[in-house]
C-alpha cells in the first residue's frame, strides 16, 4: 500500500544539547538516529498511538533496518526540524524517510531511510499492523485506538 497520500511530512522540533555533541562541539554521529527515532515516535503519538498503550495490547515495532547519510554537522544549542514520512506500507512494516535539518537556515544535516517492522510483544514474531493504524499511517481514516481483535 502507498503510504500517506498527499500527506504532509510529520516534523519534530528539537534542541541539540551539550550530551548530544561530541569533544568539538559537534552532534555524534549516531545521536542523528536518536532524533529520527524520536520522530517515528512523535509521528505514532500525533496520530493517536502511543507506544506504551501498544506494547500493553501486545504490539511492538522494531528497526529492521536504518540507513543514513550524513551531509553537515550540527552544532550544540541547534533547533533541528526531523521529519518522518511513512513511503511503504506493507501487512507488517513500513518504511520511513527521514530528514534532519537546521531549522535557522534549513539545511539538510542527515536523511536516512528505516524499515520498522510490527511484532507480537510475548515472542518478537512478526505481526500485522491493525488496521486502524494502517489507515491512520495511510492518511486514510481519523486516528483512533486499535479495535478490539485487531
Amino acid at each position: 500500500m502507498r503510504a500517506q497520500n498527499g500527506v504532509q511530512p510529520f516534523s519534530h522540533h528539537c534542541r541539540v544539547y551539550y550530551e548530544d555533541t561530541d569533544a568539538g562541539g559537534i552532534v555524534y554521529y549516531v545521536n542523528y538516529l536518536k532524533f529520527m527515532e524520536r520522530a517515528r515516535t512523535e509521528r505514532l503519538r500525533e496520530l493517536g498511538y502511543a507506544q506504551s498503550t501498544l506494547a500493553g495490547e501486545g504490539l511492538l515495532f522494531v528497526v529492521h533496518s536504518a540507513e543514513a547519510r550524513y551531509h553537515a554537522p550540527a552544532r550544540l544549542d541547534d533547533e533541528l526540524v526531523i521529519s518522518a514520512e511513512v513511503i511503504e506500507l506493507n501487512r507488517a512494516s513500513l518504511r520511513f524517510r527521514q530528514q534532519v535539518r537546521r531549522a535557522a537556515d534549513d539545511a539538510l544535516l542527515c536523511e536516512g531511510q528505516f524499515l520498522v517492522a510490527c511484532v507480537r510483544a510475548d515472542n518478537l514474531k512478526p505481526r500485522a499492523i491493525p488496521e486502524t493504524l494502517r489507515h491512520a499511517f495511510a492518511g486514510t481514516q481519523a486516528p483512533g485506538p486499535i479495535a478490539a481483535g485487531e
